[in-house]
């Protein structure tokens, strides 16, 4: 009986001969895209053709790395990857590793390779930029001497501010030793200590410009202790240049104006600064005129001669009001001294004694009081009005205030 095979195993088959074939594992084709479509889940599906036919492609998500550009329709590319089966279809494709630009996609490639190598080392980091000064007296510029962009230089240039030093290296700018001749003009210009320094040429295809992707460039730019404006092709050209340089200009007419300032637009604007200046300056006099004679009121007012005066007279016062106080204080003393002087008077022995009334004075000038302090045959003496009388106690008997009230 004949043997019999299902569809699935016939592609089973044939896609086990595909693996095993190893030339179908690594291979590059190269044709033109065509149908190609970015995916939303990440795949590209594309085809590859030329004059004899047409061989399905797909980029699988995982492998986008083997791929730095966009690819679009009528693109020639060179596909790395390998033949497979799909088995549910039955249709061979090619599964893409890596695709690159065919021709100008290889200098390309060497473009990004370049560019990656540079980055990672920080020769594009912002904190190696040098600012382009504001106002420049002489401007170096390291072009060809007959291009179009070294005519638009000058004419921008000029037209902007005719008192500016141009000074221009011709270099080489496109074919061999192009990008030795760059950097020594680079270097000379530094030497010649120009305030900053124009690197470009007019645009073209990659591989016109391609001295400018030059690593040897790269690094006399990266290098200069003169800032450096990158003015290399046309707005959308893109070169190694751009990104080391301090400044990148979309063209030569356009790094002309970043490099120069308008001479009529600063002078109007220095004018406008002098009467800003002017009025700051008859403002600020005005003020000080006034601070100064408020502080002459004040100085005035704080003179010590004037603190002087003000302390007198603040003593006349303090006198004046001492002196009342004092005549106050004294007429009432004098008062009160009077109430004491008659009081006194009313207690005074003098003032008994004129009443009538004696002092007895017993031995040892002894106050007597009572009988008791004296006894019979004891000398004593009695004070009157006009003097005292010695005498002698001859006897003593004791009465009653009593007694003596009733007789």
């Amino acid at each position: 009986m004949r043997n019999v095979y299902t569809v699935k195993q016939v592609n089973a088959y044939i896609k086990n001969m595909f693996t095993q074939d190893f030339m179908l594992n690594r291979i590059y084709v190269k044709g033109e895209v065509s149908n190609c479509k970015y995916h939303t889940s990440g795949h590209i599906y594309f085809s590859l053709k030329d004059e004899s036919g047409t061989i399905a492609c797909v980029m699988f998500a995982g492998s986008r790395s083997g791929l730095s550009f966009r690819m679009q329709e009528g693109q020639q590319v060179i596909v790395l990857g390998a033949i497979g089966v799909y088995e549910k279809s039955g249709n061979y494709q090619l599964y893409a590793r890596e695709i690159i630009l065919d021709g100008a996609g290889l200098l390309y490639e060497k473009f990004e390779t370049l560019k990656k190598e540079l980055e990672e080392m920080g020769m594009f980091a912002p904190q190696y930029k040098q600012p382009i000064p504001k106002y420049v007296k002489t401007v170096g510029i390291v072009t060809a001497p007959t291009g179009a962009a070294v005519r638009d230089i000058i004419n921008i240039a000029s037209r902007r501010n005719p008192y500016v030093q141009l000074i221009l290296y011709p270099a080489l700018v496109q074919g061999e030793g192009a990008a030795a001749s760059i950097v020594r003009g680079i270097k000379m210009l530094e030497k010649r200590g120009v305030d900053v320094m124009i690197v470009g040429r007019g645009g073209g295809s990659i591989e016109d410009l391609w001295a400018f992707n030059e690593e040897a460039v790269a690094r006399a730019i990266f290098d200069c202790r003169i800032p450096v404006i990158s003015a290399v092709g046309h707005e959308t050209d893109t070169t190694i240049a751009d990104y080391v340089a301090d400044l990148r200009a979309p063209t030569p007419s356009a790094a002309a104006e970043l490099a120069v300032y308008e001479y009529m637009g600063t002078a109007g604007l220095m004018g406008e600064y002098e009467l800003q200046l002017r009025r700051s300056i008859t403002q600020r006099i005005s003020q000080e005129r006034t601070r100064i004679e408020q502080a002459a009121l004040k100085l005035k007012l704080a003179h010590p001669g004037q603190k002087l005066n003000e302390k007198r007279q603040r003593t006349a016062d303090a006198e004046q009001r001492l002196r009342i106080l004092m005549n106050n204080c004294l007429e009432g003393k004098k008062h009160q001294f009077a109430l004491y002087v008659e009081q006194m008077k009313g207690l005074s022995p003098l003032a008994k004694l004129n009443h009538g009334y004696s002092y007895v004075e017993g031995p040892k000038d002894a106050n007597i009081k009572s009988i008791k302090q004296v006894f019979p045959g004891a000398p004593i003496r009695i004070y009157v009005t006009d003097g005292y009388i010695g005498a002698e106690v001859k006897d003593t008997a004791e009465v009653k205030l009593d007694d003596r009230a009733g007789k």
